[in-house]
């Protein structure tokens, strides 16, 4: 059984930046994939960025060049470097991962991120 918790979230202005880290525990930290998602209220739950095992990385068209995803395998946790956020960044960030083997999902409870002025 995994436990993902995340934290980092937070209200930032416009422009501004935010580190999430998604701490993982009850698995080594050696999955098929690691994700993040959003979801804003009154809408789908989306896909942001996501990590591969091999280490290839890929973002949504919206976050691209602004957002980056990274992992420390050393502290089991996963990031999203975000910057130059704007209004419709906000949304409850969540991660995911799938397990390697079996491929089991797991979802983390999700951090909120405001981004006003």
């Amino acid at each position: 059984q995994v436990q993902l918790v995340e934290s980092g979230g937070g209200l930032v202005q416009p422009g501004g930046s935010l580190r999430l880290s998604c701490a993982a525990s009850g698995s080594t930290f050696n999955f098929y994939t690691m994700d993040w998602y959003r979801q804003a209220p009154g809408k789908q739950r989306e896909f942001v960025a996501g990590l591969a095992g091999s280490g290839r990385t890929n973002y949504a068209d919206s976050v691209k060049g602004r957002f980056t995803i990274s992992r420390d395998i050393a502290k089991n946790t996963l990031y999203l470097q975000m910057n130059n956020l704007k209004p419709e960044d906000t949304a409850v960030y969540l991660c995911k991962v799938v397990t390697q083997g079996d491929l089991s999902t797991y979802w983390g409870q999700g951090t909120q991120v405001t981004v006003s002025s």
